[in-house]
């Protein structure tokens, strides 16, 4: 995998990096048969300050080994976990659930609004925000404005999260875990391609939330549409942020409903209670998957559209509702 770090000023050996989504340079990931350098037990010493591009396009120099983390995004807590750095998370959000040990550390996030004073408080060598507006446009820049470092990860295919955790990984001294770990989960995602190939792709649609008519799925280019793709689903997408209104859902006619919001409302984890429900919704009991009993309560939300270490649990699981038949 090609590093894009541009190191400032030449310190000591190496460093590495990369960015997930927008960046100077494309990344490409390795494949399985990729040798990952052997792990360390300490994080590594990488030559700072360096400057990263991250995936808003931002170049950020990191002044020094960062001791000290504040994550405003759960899949960017699991990413410094998975590189070895859960001990230096200093701020996390109240939705953190993974790994259990960030339970103890402060919420600096709070039902999805950043706390500033927390952060601030928290003295962060290196704030990691989601992007897409997910963190503010404009608490980002006020963190800054406040000579807080901060890089944006916003992954939207597999590439692009394996191309985050290299960059984190890089940005903290540790690219050796951090290719450990993208090597293991690109060697499960083949092995889920060879599992799929030349099986029937049926229309997809996963319903992230339905309340009141307005629905949201899988946003058009999203990650989540990457991984049914990759799991053997034609993914149903909404626009960008994967609102889908009920004409459309309509006129899509998807074979398969995979309802992720049934891992935060029991009523709709009984499959014939869920296709009771889906069926009374306006316009919903015309639809294929409808028709047919295609409607399928889908418990394992969080690992899949989690942009994290975990994602591949999430494919996993995708493939096992996608494709029953093929399952273990």
């Amino acid at each position: 995998m090609a590093p894009r770090v541009r190191i400032t000023v030449s310190a000591t050996p190496f460093a590495l990096l990369l960015a997930l989504t927008a960046c100077a340079a494309p990344a490409t990931s390795p494949g399985p048969s990729d040798s990952p350098p052997s792990p360390s037990a300490e994080r590594s010493v990488a030559a700072y300050p360096l400057t990263l591009t991250d995936d808003a396009g931002r170049d950020v120099t990191i002044a020094a080994v960062p001791e000290r983390i504040v994550s405003l995004a759960p899949s960017n807590t699991e990413i410094v976990c998975d590189v070895g750095a859960c001990d230096s998370l200093v701020g996390v959000t109240d939705f953190d659930d993974y790994p259990p040990e960030v339970s103890d550390v402060d919420d600096v996030v709070i039902q999805a609004q950043v706390d500033v004073e927390r952060v601030v408080a928290a003295e962060p060598d290196l704030g990691l925000a989601a992007g897409n507006g997910q963190t503010p446009t404009d608490v980002i820049e006020q963190l800054e404005s406040l000579d807080l470092t901060i890089l944006v990860l916003y992954p939207e295919t597999l590439d692009e999260i394996y191309g985050d955790i290299e960059l984190v990984g890089d940005a903290l001294g540790a690219g050796d875990q951090a290719h450990e770990v993208i090597a293991g989960m690109q060697e499960r995602v083949d092995a889920v391609v060879e599992q799929v190939a030349g099986a029937e792709r049926p229309l997809t649609l996963y319903e992230v939330f339905y309340s009141e008519g307005s629905m949201y799925t899988a946003g058009d280019g999203s990650f989540l549409a990457s991984l049914i793709d990759t799991a053997g689903g034609e993914p149903v997408t909404g626009d960008a942020t994967g609102l889908l209104s009920s004409e459309d859902l309509v006129a899509a006619d998807p074979q398969l409903v995979l309802l992720g919001s049934a891992s935060y409302d029991p009523s709709l984890s009984d499959p014939d209670t869920a296709l009771e429900t889906v069926a009374a919704r306006p316009g919903w009991a015309d639809v294929s998957a409808v028709r047919d009993g295609q409607v399928v309560p889908y418990l394992d939300d969080i690992v899949t559209t989690r942009p994290g270490p975990r994602i591949v649990d999430g494919l996993e699981a995708l493939v096992r509702a996608i494709h029953p038949d093929l399952a273990d």
